[in-house]
């Protein structure tokens, strides 16, 4: 009898300990899924910024790093 008081007691760590995990990597997946999201909204406006900054350098005149006539 007393055996099988410990295996039950085991096995209750166990469930109690798989529960934790579960709700753990629940969590994690989560938060990864949302800093996925993040990084493709990131990559994105990364994308329209060198776009813009393409275009900015097209249509400026002279070269972009020339000396101010001061100088």
């Amino acid at each position: 009898m007393n055996d099988f008081k410990s295996l039950s007691e085991r096995i209750d760590v166990l469930e109690a300990r798989l529960t934790y995990h579960d709700e753990t990597i629940d969590s994690l997946n989560e938060v990864i899924t949302a800093q996925w999201k993040q990084i493709d909204t990131l990559t994105r406006r990364i994308t329209q910024l060198n776009e813009r900054l393409q275009e900015a350098e097209a249509t400026t005149p002279g070269p972009a790093n020339e000396r101010p006539p001061h100088y």
